[in-house]
């Protein structure tokens, strides 16, 4: 195992080891959407509060968390430097940029690009909604893929050994009474998402919010991806949903094949 020695304590480059903790501690902190308070921080993460308090130490000292005067914890300013230069620089969302503005042209309503990551889906672009009801989502924003449009329709572009790894992993939160609750349940939708080339969000996550997404797989880039539209249920009905499956499976296509064109051969020369 490689070890980083620091002044005061060795990162272990593993996801067990003290660098694995801390980024428990401070996705913990940064994913709550509050300010978080010492206990709140030990109950969620389930480590010792020795350690804990030790790692929490660290981060307010390197900027990633900041200590208010309640004592509790929020992102520091360093880590949304970073979030912000990764944001920016990340040439997958520019390569997508022009496409989800077509399709909001076509739509009008809010379309978002997400990068599936193991059970869940980070939103990484957005083009908000021209009508005055619009998504709490926000760039960055990691959901469940198994109950999201975008989230399903990544998920049916891995291989099937890779799928069903990914989807035993999962834990079933019913968030809506529409949430898959089982593996069996959401393979058997991949299998016809998969045979129509799009996904349907049916309020799963969100009780009246609904979408239509397509997969983006470019595997010689271990890019896994999808692209949807998404609006409120009383305005976005699943008929309408359903006559904007093409020009979302279209959007789909051109990314890729931008993505392909501008970024070139991928691992293995592919």
């Amino acid at each position: 195992m490689n070890v980083i020695k620091t002044t005061d304590t060795e990162i272990e480059i593993a996801g067990t080891g003290t660098l694995g903790k801390a980024m428990a501690v401070l996705e913990a902190v940064v994913t709550a959407g509050s300010p978080q308070r010492f206990t709140d921080i030990v109950q969620s993460i389930g480590q010792p509060r020795g350690t804990v308090h030790r790692l929490l130490s660290h981060l307010v000292e390197e900027g990633l968390l900041v200590q208010g005067r309640d004592l509790s914890y929020e992102p520091g300013l360093r880590l949304l430097k970073l979030a912000y230069r990764s944001w920016s620089g990340n040439r997958f969302r520019d390569i997508a940029e022009s496409h989800l503005l077509r399709l909001h042209e076509l739509t009008g309503e809010t379309v978002h690009l997400g990068v599936l990551r193991e059970t869940e889906i980070i939103y990484v672009d957005k083009v908000e909604s021209r009508q005055t009801v619009r998504m709490s989502s926000q760039i960055g924003k990691a959901s469940p893929a198994y109950c999201t449009g975008i989230g399903k329709a990544a998920l049916s572009s891995l291989p099937q050994p890779e799928l069903e790894r990914i989807a035993a992993k999962m834990r079933f939160h019913p968030f809506t009474a529409h949430t898959h609750r089982s593996a069996a349940a959401l393979l058997a939708e991949i299998d016809e998402i998969r045979r129509e080339g799009h996904a349907f969000d049916r309020e799963e996550h969100e009780a009246e919010i609904c979408c239509v997404a397509a997969p983006i797989a470019i595997p010689e880039h271990d890019l896994v991806a999808g692209v949807s539209v998404t609006g409120p249920a009383y305005r976005v009905n699943m008929a309408q949903l359903a006559s904007w499956a093409e020009v979302v499976r279209g959007a789909a296509g051109k990314i890729e094949e931008e993505v392909r064109m501008r970024l070139g051969p991928g691992r293995n020369g592919r």
